[in-house]
């Protein structure tokens, strides 16, 4: 007998089951059964938070089944695999918007990971915002650098905005934003984003702990990405603490492509295929040594193209 088929949205992983949130508002428990496995990538994850998929029903009356297939996605963002280099791990798909929460102290978030973050992001048509938390910690210099800081990204057009996710009221225009939407929100462990999700809807009630004394960095909250359906419509993809970024299946050649400052610039350098390294007459190289490009994103560029994984370079204006 054929069994009954019925399609919906994974809004969590745990690697071995997946909860997946039917149109009906059913919560199912469902696995995979064998192999599933999507041409091109090469995932650790073959299903991730945000994925819609095909499940065939196996207990009606615990709401059990067996995934049988990811529908197309319209996008995903995706990191390397912390214990597999040459493999990816996708965070989550079908994605509206990312928020990249960043902070500068407690715990710094460098520009190496904010980077990478932003051009793979840009590389799947992902939007982003970058969200600059624990401001209420600032004094009025640091606020002052903090100014400094963001003007270099939104010089090439990304918007930053201040908040304090300890103080609901800075983060209330998000309601509005995040409604009907699916978002997620990224960044290290401990730049605030469980408290932020909290802020934004309470009933969530998600974990939260303490920054470690020990070295300023945040302890992982969130074990398993998952997306939470908010009371207003629409969902928040809640994603662990990523300690670094790496690239997945880049073209060196196109790289520069998705920094939009080299972008704009690049078809007035002397040769057609420069790459910005050590080519002769680049516009890129003469904007960086004009200050038209800042240095520390022409730094990560070099990085990125090199392959550096260390993402040892930090450009942080509080060392300056």
């Amino acid at each position: 007998m054929t069994k009954k088929l019925k399609t919906g949205t994974v809004i969590k992983s745990t690697g071995s089951w997946y909860k997946v949130l039917t149109a009906d508002l059913q919560e199912w428990q469902c696995r995979i059964r064998g192999k599933l496995r999507i041409v091109g990538i090469k995932s650790t994850n073959p299903i991730a938070v945000g994925d819609n998929v095909e499940f065939e029903i196996e207990d009606e009356d615990i709401f059990e089944g067996v995934i049988k297939h990811i529908l197309p996605r319209k996008n995903y963002i995706i990191r390397k695999s912390i214990n597999l280099s040459k493999r990816s791990h996708i965070l989550a798909a079908n994605i509206d918007h990312v928020y990249l929460l960043v902070t500068l102290v407690v715990p710094e978030t460098s520009t190496g990971f904010i980077d990478r973050f932003l051009i793979t992001a840009a590389a799947y048509h992902i939007p982003v915002t970058m969200l600059f938390n624990k401001v209420d910690l600032f004094n009025a210099h640091e606020l002052t650098l903090l100014d400094e800081f963001k003007s270099v990204y939104e010089k090439i057009g990304y918007r930053c905005l201040n908040i304090s996710a300890t103080n609901p009221a800075t983060a209330e225009f998000l309601k509005a934003e995040i409604k009907d939407k699916k978002v997620m929100f990224g960044g290290h462990s401990g730049v605030g984003k469980s408290t932020l999700v909290n802020a934004l809807a309470p009933e969530l009630d998600i974990r939260t702990t303490e920054i470690s004394a020990s070295n300023m960095a945040g302890q992982h909250t969130t074990t398993f990405a998952e997306m939470h359906p908010l009371e207003g419509g629409g969902f928040i993809i809640d994603t662990p603490g990523i300690k670094a970024f790496g690239l997945i299946d880049f073209n060196k050649a196109d790289l520069s492509h998705y920094f939009p400052e080299m972008k704009a610039i690049m078809s007035e350098c002397k040769f057609s295929n420069c790459m910005h390294i050590n080519e002769p007459k680049c516009a890129v190289k003469a904007a960086v040594e004009n200050g038209e490009i800042a240095e520390s994103r022409y730094q990560n560029y070099k990085n990125m193209f090199e392959d550096d994984e260390s993402e040892n370079y930090r450009q942080n204006i509080y060392k300056q």
